[in-house]
């Protein structure tokens, strides 16, 4: 009989340690979309019509125009969804983005493109490189991705699940 309440006292601890954890989620606002502008080198996360988080990015190296094919260095321009997620990425973490949609294959295909591409992520910084910092945005260096720090990609990991709504603007 006594063993029962024993058990339940070594969990005692646990329950007021996440508490914090808890309260922290509550009063983060729930992020529904990405809008990036790529000629201005901003991300914004927002919720409702209200911005909650701004970030410097660094894109693809051939930044103008929308992406149209693999290798191209672009980062496309539309409207995507945040389909998955990599802890273990060779980036510090990345949100994938379900780049190519249906439109972007259609595209490719009407200009006689085979492979229009993918893999296009929201990522921190190479492993072991998180000390470059912003640094990094000095130049547009990524495939057609879309760069920020380390410390910022674990912000936005912890806000925004999948689903979330992508805007790429040029």
């Amino acid at each position: 009989m006594r063993l029962i309440p024993l058990f339940l006292l070594m969990f005692i601890p646990a329950l007021i340690m996440a508490a914090p954890f808890e309260t922290i989620a509550q009063n983060t606002p729930a992020i529904d979309k990405i809008l990036i502008h790529k000629s201005a080198r901003k991300m914004y996360l927002s919720s409702g019509d209200k911005i909650a988080k701004e970030y410097d990015i660094a894109l693809g190296f051939e930044p103008l125009g929308a992406k149209e094919e693999q290798g191209d260095g672009k980062t496309p321009e539309g409207l995507y969804k945040i389909s998955g997620r990599n802890a273990k990425s060779r980036y510090h973490k990345s949100l994938r983005v379900n780049y190519p949609a249906q439109k972007d294959l259609e595209n490719a295909r009407a200009k006689g493109i085979k492979d229009p591409g993918g893999d296009i992520m929201i990522h921190g910084l190479p492993n072991g490189m998180g000390a470059i910092g912003r640094a990094h945005l000095l130049k547009d260096w990524t495939l057609g991705c879309i760069a920020v720090t380390s410390d910022e990609i674990d912000e936005i990991w912890d806000l925004v699940p999948i689903g979330t709504t992508v805007e790429i603007r040029p």
